[in-house]
């Protein structure tokens, strides 16, 4: 089993790789891109929003990227759905919160498709 970690940009999987043997605790970033756009305010803001909306939601209540993106950006949202779900992979990697697809937990760097966000199962 290889040792990774998590994109500080978009939160996808890293992947240990030889070349990086020397200098992986300094390893990031995933890519060139995820390196040259780091983390604004926006992402903050996205951040907040998801957890603010967790917080308000009951039990087991799920809520979808674009609840956030619409919440940080109610008249220009739709341009934030990929930060949207690029801070819930971020609060993932740190276990604040579980994304499903189907009601099942999936792996956030290889989820397609549609996403829902909800409390870790404890």
């Amino acid at each position: 089993m290889l040792p990774d970690k998590s994109c500080a940009r978009c939160g996808r999987r890293i992947t240990w790789r030889k070349k990086w043997a020397r200098t992986w605790d300094s390893v990031l970033y995933c890519s060139t891109g995820c390196r040259t756009h780091r983390l604004g305010p926006s992402d903050v803001a996205l951040e907040a929003a998801i957890q603010q909306l967790l917080a308000a939601r009951g039990g087991d209540a799920s809520l979808c990227p674009s609840e956030a993106a619409r919440l940080v950006s109610p008249d220009n949202w739709r341009p934030l759905m990929e930060p949207a779900r690029q801070a819930a992979r971020r609060l993932h990697a740190q276990g604040l919160l579980t994304i499903t697809q189907g009601g099942r937990p999936v792996d956030p760097s290889t989820a397609r498709g549609p996403i829902r966000l909800a409390r870790p199962r404890r």
